[in-house]
């Protein structure tokens, strides 16, 4: 089983520990994600140790007006290290709303600029920002991974572009009918899952800290939706993430 999406430099505990409970829940991979210059090379150095751990580095939009939007150069440093395999988390948030509109945008297209550079995939934070992100996305050539998928209107451009849409743990949640429909409309070689550690644990898990070891609460909820068993499902997903991140 594989974590696609995991911020580990902010889980509570040392990676150490996070990983050994991920390896007795049956997860072998898991791509750790930068959203800063730091926790991008945290990220990086925990890959490096660990060899079922990859890393994906970024600045996350939230940061766009702040002095870490000038450290785009960091981050393709950081993508020459064997172990990272993914430009983000980047992207738009125009529900937190912590960074100005064309600033996001700016820092957005810079990421996605590098993306196409390196040849490495661009994973997408989208927010209350659907038609923007299909804006700024309608030009990028590379592999697009839409992290946390939580907005269906953006389904259409997803399945027209033949993005890859990865589901974390809120599609676990009673209200998110709508999250399970748009899952059983992802075609079997786009769909990835995810945890999005330490944020959104599954809903067996709800009102705690989340971490990798969780991610198979909501691949078992996203097989239901599917009407897949949850074993051909996690095979699909495992071949899915070493095609996106071209994993070994």
């Amino acid at each position: 089983m594989i974590d696609t999406h995991a911020h580990l430099d902010a889980c509570g505990d040392d990676p150490d520990a996070v990983l050994a409970r991920a390896r007795a829940a049956g997860v072998a991979r898991i791509v750790a994600v930068g959203s800063a210059i730091d926790s991008s090379r945290t990220a990086v150095a925990i890959a490096e140790s660990d060899p079922g751990v990859f890393a994906a580095v970024g600045i996350h939009p939230h940061h766009a007006g702040d002095d870490e939007a000038a450290r785009v150069d960091d981050l393709r440093e950081l993508l020459r290290h064997e172990r990272a395999v993914a430009v983000g988390e980047t992207g738009l948030d125009f529900y937190r709303d912590y960074a100005p509109h064309e600033a996001q945008r700016k820092l957005f297209e810079q990421h996605l600029a590098l993306a196409e550079e390196v040849g490495k995939p661009a994973v997408i934070h989208s927010r209350a920002a659907d038609e923007a992100t299909a804006a700024v996305l309608a030009g990028f050539t590379g592999t697009v991974i839409l992290h946390c998928f939580s907005a269906p209107p953006l389904l259409p451009v997803a399945l027209e572009r033949s993005y890859y849409v990865s589901f974390a743990g809120n599609v676990t949640y009673p209200k998110a009918a709508e999250l399970r429909e748009a899952a059983s409309r992802v075609p079997a070689d786009r769909i990835l899952v995810e945890t999005d550690s330490p944020y959104l644990a599954p809903q067996a898990r709800r009102g705690r800290a989340n971490e990798p070891a969780n991610v198979g609460h909501t691949l078992a909820v996203l097989a239901e939706a599917r009407g897949e068993q949850p074993e051909e499902l996690e095979a699909t997903i495992d071949a899915n993430a070493s095609a996106a991140f071209s994993l070994p």
